[in-house]
């Protein structure tokens, strides 16, 4: 379970630091079915991708930590988990969005608990050793 922690983690930090810098350098272009987009949504969209790269970042920080911290693990997935939420109230609120879009929220809300279980396995594990 220690491996596959690692690993999610690792993959989390360097996704969401690829996408948000993305998102940073392509504007509307990174929003599928938003290529039309005025400036607002433009300046968003740059905006919160600086936000997700950070939070990759963060990722990056917890996994290069020994043991990796379960509170940080626990808090990044409760934010990832909230964004998915927040996907769900959009589409209670405004309809259904492109389907890329979905997808995403699917991940959003499928991810969380797989580190929810996870988050702990490390510092059990140096735990037992000691």
């Amino acid at each position: 379970m220690v491996r596959t922690l690692r690993a999610l983690a690792w993959v989390m930090g360097i996704a969401c630091v690829a996408i948000g810098l993305f998102h940073m350098v392509a504007g509307n272009a990174a929003i599928p079915g938003a290529e039309d987009a005025d400036a607002t949504i433009d300046s968003f969209g740059r905006f919160m991708g600086a936000i997700f790269a950070g939070y990759g970042l963060a990722w990056l920080w917890a996994v290069r930590q020994s043991p990796i911290p379960a509170a940080a693990v626990r808090l990044l997935s409760g934010v990832f988990l909230l964004g998915g939420l927040s996907r769900v109230l959009s589409i209670a609120m405004e309809g259904r969005p492109h389907g890329f879009q979905v997808v995403l929220m699917v991940i959003e809300l499928g991810v969380p608990p797989v580190y929810f279980w996870l988050a702990d396995a490390e510092e059990r594990a140096v735990q037992a050793r000691a």
